[in-house]
């Protein structure tokens, strides 16, 4: 199942064996800086926004990859049924957003919440 970690300077969303063949990429990494919020998704479908892209998704059930918007593109590994956490990101990374259903969101936020700038805290 996807985490959700910090390493070093930056957010990475640790696949598995599973999810890198699904989404067909490794593991997704961005630098701390690049965070603009986060927050738990109670509702898994709540977190899917867009239409898929590349990637494998089974309606009702579970979307791992690409999902792409008018305005860009996110990342998704969410399943049906659990939380999501939910980063928004800013500035020059590949995805605008990163929804995961991490074993522990409420972890998760918490490990991420300090690299948030305050000044953009909702």
């Amino acid at each position: 199942m996807a985490q959700v970690t910090v390493d070093g300077t930056d957010l990475v969303v640790r696949l598995s064996l599973r999810e890198r063949l699904a989404a067909r990429r490794g593991n997704v990494r961005v630098p701390l800086s690049s965070l603009r919020a986060v927050r738990v998704e109670p509702d898994w479908w709540r977190a899917l926004r867009g239409q898929r892209g590349r990637g494998l998704w089974i309606p009702d059930r579970l979307s791992v990859g690409v999902r792409v918007l008018p305005g860009g593109r996110e990342f998704a590994v969410v399943k049906a049924g659990r939380p999501v956490v939910c980063v928004d990101l800013r500035g020059e990374v590949p995805f605008g957003r990163l929804a995961v259903s991490d074993p522990d969101p409420e972890r998760a936020v918490r490990e991420l919440r300090p690299y948030v700038p305050t000044d953009l805290l909702g």
